[in-house]
């Protein structure tokens, strides 16, 4: 089984959207050479409390998808990353972060990348319902080739 984990800050908004967005993805079949049963995705915040409900417009967001998704917040923990076949950080300094808590491993730096290559995620919070909605276009565009391409460079099937 792969593990994917997407990484923001507070797990609130972006990582569990694109958590959910991925999974959709997925199992819609958006992600070729990828069995749904054999991939877990989940998300997790760099300054996450645990148990914070996730942001009501990044519910509506997905709802606007027509993808469901319930759960709550969870910190970020070194075990969480050393499992995972793939992290897919917001930031470069989300990426940074992951790395530190690490401790710079070599066996785990490569699989520890931004979801976009060319730039940050901006982070939505405080925004209006019009900029999760935008955020969530964007991450349906951007996860299946990410995932793809990824998946096929580096993933294991540890």
């Amino acid at each position: 089984m792969q593990t994917v984990l997407f990484v923001c800050t507070g797990n609130t908004c972006r990582s569990p959207m694109a958590e959910a967005i991925a999974r959709d993805a997925i199992r819609r079949g958006r992600v070729d050479g990828l069995d749904p049963s054999g991939v877990l995705v989940v998300s997790a915040g760099i300054a996450a409390s645990a148990g914070e409900p996730v942001a009501r417009e990044t519910l509506v967001a997905l709802e606007h998808l027509g993808i469901d998704h319930d759960g709550e917040s969870k910190p970020l923990t070194a075990p969480m990353v050393r499992k995972a076949d793939l992290v897919l950080c917001m930031t470069a300094g989300h990426r940074a972060a992951v790395l530190d808590l690490i401790g710079h491993d070599p066996s785990i730096v490569s699989r520890v990348v931004t979801l976009d290559h060319e730039g940050d995620i901006a982070d939505p919070i405080g925004m209006g319902q019009d900029t999760y909605d935008d955020l969530a276009r964007e991450l349906v565009d951007l996860i299946p080739a990410r995932l793809r391409q990824l998946l096929a460079i580096g993933g294991s099937s540890r």
